[in-house]
């Protein structure tokens, strides 16, 4: 039955998107992002369904008219450019054939961000894309929060299996980023069941969080509740909230929890800790005798032998900033972390200039809470190898789609749509 379901949603919104490709971003971004499949225990868990997504969107963005240049700010032109120079370090890297089917797979995620720049436009289509970014691992937040209560908190949460974010630890980076962006759901939806569950929603996704015991990601939790608490307007409201609520999901993990926390101060005798200064170095080193990088696997044991100044083994380098050195480069890194600097500069634009127009407020709390996420990633993520999980990449979609729709103040061309849609999708501008 769900492989049913779920080959059903697929092919549904698969011809849907040789009319409409938007909707076929919908698609790829939720079997991206979420890999419903891998739940499946039939036909659908090895079925090409993203395949099927995919190119019934690139069919359909070839034959619409609803589309243009996904050239619409600095961001892309930096995103662009990295795609352009992981492909040379892949081809003058140390082993091109056995690194390929990382960057195929890479590539073809950094191809649908582009179909989806050229393709999402309207504010119906940034909502629906919004929504479909968040509840992917939402969804999985609420499974993985309960697991957590039910069992004491004494068992790992794990992700979607064969995804970006199977380990637990990249999955509980997930859910941390995915927080704020409920949070800026819950400022747009009207009915207040659907706030309050969004609101649950944020305390299961952080629980699953903890529940995966992950010492990243509660550095990435404090963090993003700091950056949280600084952008909110209630700042005495929502510190006392952030506090009650950290308090007590900490309280309610276990002493092995806590043991495994504190270790984080003692890293210099944590066997883990110590991999990855050890990876740490070997990047470092890498990147000064290899100007264009090694390419996709930089964990190889000649390199580790020759490269690290301690002796721990071969390890990956669970961090976003010495992943990408290790692999591409100084230059990379340069090219990856411009990516993020505009991205942000994109998301201030959006809180300087749309409140300006009332019908642009919900722009302001996108941008605002988008920046509370991307805190969370750049945080947690030097701690965890996500350089090119699909997930800040969208929020990057989402902020410069955001910006144009300001820019050509668009709600004054597109058409309406039906109540009930408006209440759902957050379309029906909230009272301030």
């Amino acid at each position: 039955m769900r492989d049913l379901l779920i080959i059903t949603i697929v092919l549904c919104g698969s011809i849907a998107a040789l009319r409409r490709p938007w909707i076929g971003v919908l698609v790829w971004t939720w079997l991206s992002l979420m890999n419903p499949h891998r739940f499946a225990f039939g036909m659908a868990y090895d079925a090409p369904l993203a395949a099927v997504a995919a190119i019934t969107t690139l069919t359909g963005l070839l034959m619409t008219k609803d589309k243009s240049s996904p050239f619409i700010g600095a961001p892309v032109s930096w995103f662009v450019i990295f795609c352009a120079w992981i492909t040379l370090s892949w081809l003058f890297g140390m082993s091109p054939e056995g690194d390929y089917p990382q960057w195929n797979k890479v590539m073809k995620i950094n191809l649908m961000v582009l179909v989806a720049l050229a393709l999402i436009r309207s504010k119906l289509q940034i909502m629906g894309l919004a929504w479909v970014v968040i509840a992917s691992i939402a969804l999985l937040g609420i499974k993985g929060g309960i697991f957590t209560f039910t069992n004491g908190g004494n068992f790992k949460v794990w992700g979607p299996p064969g995804s970006f974010i199977e380990d637990n630890n990249e999955f509980a980076l997930a859910l941390i980023v995915t927080v704020p962006l409920l949070r800026f759901l819950h400022l747009q939806v009207c009915s207040k069941w659907l706030k309050a569950g969004l609101l649950v929603n944020m305390v299961l996704c952080m629980a699953a969080a903890l529940g995966s015991h992950s010492r990243g990601a509660l550095l990435a939790s404090g963090a993003m509740a700091g950056f949280f608490w600084w952008k909110g307007k209630n700042k005495l409201g929502v510190g006392l909230l952030l506090v009650l609520v950290g308090t007590a999901l900490v309280a309610f993990m276990p002493d092995a929890w806590t043991h495994r926390m504190n270790t984080i101060e003692n890293y210099a005798v944590d066997d883990s800790a110590m991999g990855r200064i050890s990876a740490w170095w070997t990047a470092w080193n890498l990147a000064w005798h290899y100007p264009f990088g090694v390419g996709f696997n930089p964990a190889r044991a000649d390199l580790f032998e020759l490269y690290s100044p301690y002796k721990v083994g071969v390890h990956a380098a669970h961090s976003i900033y010495f992943q990408v050195l290790g692999n591409h480069g100084f230059v990379g890194l340069f090219i990856f972390l411009a990516i993020w600097l505009t991205s942000w500069r994109t998301a201030n634009w959006l809180v300087t200039e749309a409140p300006r127009y009332p019908q642009a407020s919900w722009c302001v709390d996108l941008a605002s809470m988008s920046q509370v996420a991307l805190i969370a990633y750049l945080a947690g993520g030097a701690f965890l190898s996500l350089a090119y999980f699909d997930q800040p990449y969208n929020i990057m979609v989402l902020l410069l789609a955001a910006r144009l729709w300001v820019q050509q103040q668009a709600w004054k061309t597109e058409p309406g749509t039906t109540s009930r849609w408006k209440s759902l999708l957050g379309l029906t501008p909230m009272p301030r």
